[in-house]
């Protein structure tokens, strides 16, 4: 079973635990409370629903060209956006099941997880879109994570257990890091060369150190953590539990919890963080299925708004240089795009 069928399932299953629809919106209305906390008002608007590939999941932008990237689980392609006109201006053929994507700006390529038999990263480039390598990875690679300082890819490999780490400069596997449990969600800090892993099954962050490859912490956050996102000039890490309902904040300088923030949504693996605004971009779903991005403020750790978005929503993305927000849905293959303004 591929493994966007146990997402879906998984998300599914977290949605029907929440409380009606009524008091779930309440809820979230009733969170951006910015004037409470002394914070200037937020809000959001839909700029365009784009049609992209079937069920599309993870999504990433690069900020230098100003393209997104959408991998399309069951049509084995990834979606190339204009981030300038909103358009589908490429569809690149990548292996089977792509699941998740991250981009190395500096370099202008973008690596794609292909869930299915075989367990590979697609290498695209971002000047051609074309695929220029394919790298063979751990078993059921789910997330992906690129640190653009080493030129290091880093995978997490959910029926292993294992994170891959690639080479960027030479497109092969140079180390494989073991015991990370269930393994799903993944982000880096640049800065600190630190890799934070969502473990679903312990209800963990595990914490990497890039330079030696080895574990060097792990964080409990919840029950189930799926989603990581990191804001790098803060050194806090976000993470998605799609059980809580709730996005963990984690100082990365003393790998402890230091906020724990109720969205009152179902919430899957889509977070994004703007580091230019401090601003979190959690995507979740009321018990209806109806699709939410919850905008967090990362100086007060509270909800500020929140802005509807396709039904069921996974991937979650930001451009820092333009903040747009882009959100995708596997039910309504769409790819929805926000922008917020304070």
């Amino acid at each position: 079973m591929r493994l966007i069928q146990r997402g879906v399932m998984l998300a599914a299953v977290a949605i029907a635990g929440l409380v009606p629809a009524a008091a779930s919106t309440a809820a979230a209305s009733a969170a951006p409370s910015a004037r409470a906390t002394g914070q200037t008002a937020t809000s959001c608007s839909s700029v365009a629903t784009i049609l992209v590939g079937n069920a599309p999941d993870g999504i990433a932008a690069n900020p230098r060209t100003n393209t997104i990237y959408v991998p399309n689980v069951n049509d084995n392609t990834v979606s190339v956006i204009s981030g300038k006109t909103n358009v589908v201006v490429a569809t690149v053929p990548v292996g089977l099941g792509p699941f998740a994507v991250a981009v190395n700006p500096r370099v202008n390529l973008i690596y794609a997880t292909n869930n299915s038999p075989g367990h590979t990263v697609s290498v695209i480039s971002g000047r051609t879109n074309t695929v220029v390598a394919t790298v063979t990875v751990g078993f059921g690679p789910a997330g992906i994570a690129v640190n653009p300082r080493t030129h290091r890819i880093y995978t997490a490999n959910a029926n292993e257990g294992t994170v891959s780490v690639i080479s960027g400069r030479t497109n092969t596997v140079v180390a494989t890091i073991p015991k990370v449990g269930y393994p799903f969600g993944i982000a880096v800090n640049p800065r600190t060369n630190k890799i934070y892993v969502a473990d679903r099954n312990l209800g963990q962050v595990t914490v990497i150190n890039g330079r030696t490859n080895a574990v060097v912490a792990r964080v409990h956050v919840g029950v189930s953590p799926v989603g990581v996102a990191v804001n790098p000039r803060t050194n806090r890490i976000y993470v998605t539990d799609d059980f809580t309902k709730t996005v963990s904040v984690i100082s990365g300088r003393t790998n402890t919890v230091v906020a724990a923030i109720n969205t009152g949504t179902g919430l899957f693996f889509g977070v994004a963080v703007n580091p230019e605004n401090n601003t979190i971009y959690a995507a979740g779903s009321h018990s209806d299925g109806t699709g939410v991005v919850s905008v967090i403020s990362g100086r007060a750790n509270t909800v500020v708004a929140t802005a509807p978005v396709g039904r069921l929503p996974a991937g979650a993305a930001v451009n820092p240089r333009t903040g747009a927000i882009y959100v995708t849905s596997p039910v309504d293959h769409t790819v929805s795009v926000l922008t917020c303004r304070r």
